[in-house]
This record gives C-alpha cells, sequence and structure tokens, in this order.
C-alpha cells in the first residue's frame, strides 16, 4: 500500500474545498450547466440518464481496507447502498446528490482517495495489474512505476487540456492482466539483455467507435527515460491530435492517419530535447516511492498445510479453490480473486455490506488490502493457503463465494441503457440472462476459460471488442438489437473480434450465445482446446452457420 504523505493530503483537501465552492455557485445558478461541466468532470462527476454518477480513482487497483470501509460508507450514506466496479479499476455511484458531492468527496480525502481526471479530456486513472507485487515473475512491482506517472501526470498543466480522455496501463508479467494493449500508452516492464530495467512502449490502443490495438513505438526505454519519453509522446499528440472532431480526437486516430514510423519520428524528435533534463528518474526518486508502499512480512508457511487437505474432501470447497485461487510469489501464499458475477445481479456491484465485511476479512487474512482488476473483480492478494478454507466460508456468508472466475457467466459489462445517457441498448439484462443460462457450475467448468463482453453503445465501455465473445448492443427504428463478435482477446495476444452476422434483437441474444457455446463444444479437437483457440483454428464460419441456420 502506498502511504500518503502530507502534500498528498493537502493538495485532495484544496481540491475539495475548490470543488466545494464550485457546486455551491453551481446550485445557485450562479454557473450554468454548461460553465459547471468541465469543473465536474475534472472531479469525477458525469450528468448520466437519472440523475449525476460519480466516479471515484483506484490508482493501480489497489485498496486498503480502510478506504473499502470509506467506499461503503459513500454508498450507504449518499447513494442507494452499493457500488460498481469497472474495467479501469474505478468505483462508480449512480445515484448521488450533486448538494452532497463534496461532503462525499471530504469524507473520501480522509483515506487518501480522490477523484482527480477519472473524466475529462486529461490522463485518467493509472491502471495496473491486480496481482502487481505478488504475480509469479515479475520483474519489478508495476505499481511503483503507475505510482510514478500518477503523480507526475496529475494536474499537469500541459495534459489537462488535452484533445481527449488518455489512459496509461502498466504491467511487469508474461501474461498482460492490465490489457495494455488496448490503451493510449501501454507499458511492459522487462529487463534486456544486459539486465537493465526497462519499458517495451506501446501507443495508439483503444476501443469506441473506431477500434485499434497499440503499436510498439519504443522497445526498449530504459528506467531513467520513461518520465521523459512518456512526456514526448503526450507532447506530440497534444500537438497534432484533432480538438475539431471528437470522433478522431484520441490518440489512435493521430497515429493511424501519421502511421506508426512517422509517429515515432516525432516523438523521437521531441525526447531530445527532454531526455537528459530534469525529467531524468533517479533511482533514489523511485526509492523513495518504493518506501511508501508496505509490503507485508511473509511467514515461513508449508506448500501444503493440514487444513487444505482436510478441505480438499470438500467438492463445494475445492470447485471454488480451483476456480478462484491462483499462485503467489511467498510459498503458502495465495491470490483470491473474489468474483462480483452473481448468478441473476449486475456485473461488477458490491453492497455497501459486503464491502465492509470483505474489509473485515481482508484485515484477517491479506494484510488489509484489496485490488481492483479490469475484470469488475475483486482480489485479496496475500491469503495464507492455511485460511483459505476459512476464507472461502467467510465469504460464501457474503455472497462472494460465486465459483466462476473466467468462466462463462464471468461477464464484463457496462451499465447501459439502464444508467447510461449515451447508451443504445440495455447491457445488465442481458447480463443477468446469461448467468441465469449458465448458472450450472459443472456446465461453466466443461465449457471452460470464455470471456463475455457487452458494450450498450458503440463507446465501448464494456470492452466488447476484446471479448472472446463480443455483445455489442445498437439501436433500430426505436428497438433494442446486438451485435455478435468472436475471437477478440485483451491479453498479450490481443486482437478485434470478427463480427459473425446481422444483429439480433434482445429477445434472441441468450439464444445466439448458447447456440455459439455449443457450437464450440461440438468443434473443439479436444477438452483442453479453450473457445479462443478454437475460434481461431476455425475461423467464424462454422460458428455463423450455427447461429443463422434456423434464423
Amino acid at each position: 500500500m502506498y502511504a500518503y504523505d502530507e502534500l498528498d493530503r493537502t493538495l485532495l483537501n484544496e481540491r475539495v474545498s475548490e470543488f466545494r465552492d464550485q457546486v455551491k455557485r453551481r446550485l445557485s445558478g450562479e454557473l450554468t450547466e454548461d460553465e459547471f461541466k468541465m469543473l465536474r468532470l475534472q472531479n469525477g462527476v458525469y450528468l448520466q440518464l437519472h440523475a449525476y454518477m460519480f466516479r471515484v480513482a483506484i490508482p493501480y487497483g489497489t485498496l486498503s481496507s480502510k478506504q473499502l470501509r470509506a467506499l461503503a460508507h459513500v454508498a450507504r450514506r449518499y447513494d442507494r447502498g452499493y457500488g460498481h466496479f469497472t474495467t479501469r479499476q474505478n468505483i462508480q455511484y449512480n445515484w448521488i446528490k450533486l448538494s452532497e458531492l463534496p461532503d462525499a468527496l471530504a469524507d473520501l480525502a480522509e483515506v487518501g482517495i480522490h477523484a482527480m481526471q477519472t473524466s475529462g479530456n486529461n490522463t485518467r486513472n493509472v491502471t495496473s495489474d491486480q496481482w502487481a507485487g505478488v504475480a509469479p515473475g515479475e520483474v519489478d512491482d508495476p505499481r511503483i512505476w503507475s505510482e510514478l506517472l500518477r503523480q507526475y501526470t496529475t494536474l499537469h498543466p500541459e495534459f489537462s487540456f488535452l484533445p481527449r480522455k488518455f489512459k496509461i496501463a502498466i504491467t511487469a508479467s508474461a501474461h498482460d492482466r492490465a490489457a495494455i494493449k488496448i490503451h493510449d500508452i501501454g507499458l511492459k516492464l522487462y529487463k534486456n539483455e544486459d539486465g537493465e530495467l526497462g519499458f517495451e512502449v506501446l501507443v495508439g490502443g483503444g476501443l469506441g467507435r473506431t477500434p485499434f490495438i497499440a503499436k510498439t513505438i519504443k522497445q526498449f526505454v530504459h528506467r531513467r527515460d520513461i518520465l521523459s519519453y512518456v512526456e514526448a509522446i503526450m507532447r506530440v499528440y497534444n500537438q497534432y491530435g484533432r480538438r475539431d472532431n471528437i470522433y478522431k480526437a484520441r490518440i489512435k486516430i493521430l497515429v493511424h492517419e501519421l502511421g506508426i514510423e512517422k509517429f515515432a519520428r516525432e516523438v523521437e524528435e521531441e525526447w531530445q530535447y527532454l531526455r537528459d533534463g530534469a525529467l531524468v528518474v533517479e533511482d533514489s526518486a523511485i526509492e523513495d516511492i518504493r518506501a511508501r508502499f508496505a509490503y507485508p512480512k511473509y511467514e515461513k508457511l508449508p506448500h501444503m498445510p493440514d487444513e487444505l487437505k482436510q478441505a480438499a474432501h470438500d467438492p463445494l470447497f475445492e470447485r471454488w479453490r480451483r476456480n478462484s485461487v491462483f499462485t503467489h510469489k511467498a510459498q503458502g501464499y495465495s491470490i483470491v480473486t473474489i468474483s462480483l458475477k452473481p448468478v441473476g445481479a449486475p456485473p461488477g456491484d458490491a453492497t455497501a455490506e459486503q464491502m465492509d465485511a470483505l474489509a473485515d476479512l481482508a484485515d484477517k487474512y491479506s494484510f488489509g488490502e484489496i485490488r481492483v482488476g479490469h475484470e469488475q473483480n475483486l482480489a485479496l492478494p496475500h491469503v495464507a493457503k492455511r485460511d483459505l478454507p476459512a476464507l472461502w466460508k467467510a465469504l460464501d456468508k457474503i455472497g462472494l463465494a460465486t465459483p466462476n472466475v473466467n468462466l462463462v457467466s464471468d461477464i464484463i459489462a457496462c451499465p447501459g441503457l439502464d444508467y447510461c445517457s449515451l447508451a443504445n441498448a440495455r447491457s445488465i439484462p442481458i447480463a443477468q440472462e446469461l448467468t441465469r443460462r449458465f448458472a450450472n457450475h459443472d456446465t461453466a467448468n466443461l465449457i471452460g476459460r470464455l470471456h463475455i463482453n457487452i458494450s450498450g453503445c458503440i463507446n465501448a465501455c464494456g470492452h466488447h471488442h476484446v471479448g472472446h465473445i463480443g455483445i455489442l448492443g445498437v439501436e433500430k427504428n426505436g428497438e433494442e438489437f446486438y451485435q455478435i463478435t468472436i475471437g477478440g482477446r485483451a491479453d498479450e495476444q490481443a486482437q478485434m473480434g470478427t463480427l459473425i452476422g446481422p444483429a439480433v434483437p434482445y429477445a434472441e441474444v441468450a439464444d445466439v450465445v448458447e447456440d455459439i457455446v455449443e457450437a464450440y463444444l461440438a468443434l473443439r479437437d479436444s477438452k483442453e482446446e479453450l473457445f479462443i483457440d478454437t475460434v481461431k483454428r476455425l475461423g467464424v464460419e462454422p460458428f455463423k452457420e450455427r447461429v443463422y441456420a434456423t434464423r
């Protein structure tokens, strides 16, 4: 956990005071909604379909138990008793009153949480691997470098009024859990042949109306140069990015139109003015940030404790363990992913009571630490294996032991037309119906790893382009229809899914997904072949034939 210092706390309190005055002027009529819009956006406040929506930053997805309790408090005191965890490792509240927003911000500031730059045309919350610091094989903790970038870009005057929103993600593992290839800048931390720590830098990724996979702009940037190189990219974007057309304003369009080679030359030229100057990252600066992270003092524990051996005889526990428990870098410990996708519930939602209870469990079993993943699930990153049976029972009591992580009902979905003023169609009811269709755990395990992503409009907040099965809501003559893609993925082999055919009406979406899954079970060459690999091997035609044969 990163510990805020007095400077951090002063900044948060001053921002709360500033926003309190802005809200007061808006409520009195001194500011119009148009005048207020930019001010509220830079404090994480959207005007949605029914009310203001409040988005709170969770930098690189790391929370303390105290912070999670504060999020629960905001849900209970200022909203309707729940929060929605997003693909950006943030949390959103959908029913908050504008008059109470400054008080909510003040309560969060007390525990080092803010909403700065969670919206607007600036650098957004820097995201990372939810297993950062505990995943086996990492070359370094990517949260250290995420924090460096967070500090540098927050309220940076040149990057507070960009052509469009800007998102950065960092990973340090061979397997990419941070989806860096669908970000404006993706950073992969690794060591070169000389053993030097640095970054592969990718640019121009993003989904939405015009989706692109990021391209490598520089294979290796030394760790000392990462700030200057990122600034060079941002300067080029700030200079050449389109401000006259919102649909062409993202850096992905600039990279596409210039070409990666020309864009790289522009960045390299700009970098020459920066690389040996004030932005050189000294080792002492990184060690200062590292020292602010409190790392657990792990015990020396057995690989297979007696408690785990005894619990292995319970088939329900074993189903959950196989599905939700992952390898930790320290012997005797595990990473536990907590599904926020129970049958029939909106994906990513957690009640205030669940957040409070989970904070207590984090204190008891995970050194007081919780993580948020871009898949809209949570994780306890430091659980002793001996405690897994007790943790499972405790999670089950609060409805957080659904054993569906990475399975067909572990669905990513945006709020859709139920909340969002931009949406064309509903997302949540589709997800709820699919979780009911695939509620049988034996069937889900037979299907194996399969990611369904749902977006209620072309803005792609549900990341439908990179779902193994992607579902996009569109509007046709006032009715909800849905386009279906298959074969997308967001990991180190990221690619866009392929459209299988014409859009289908709302009532048929779940049937179409069932047809696709049944086709996969019939077509895979073994039980070990994953859905994404079957699609890669055969293409979309066999699935298209199955889906549209009787339609």
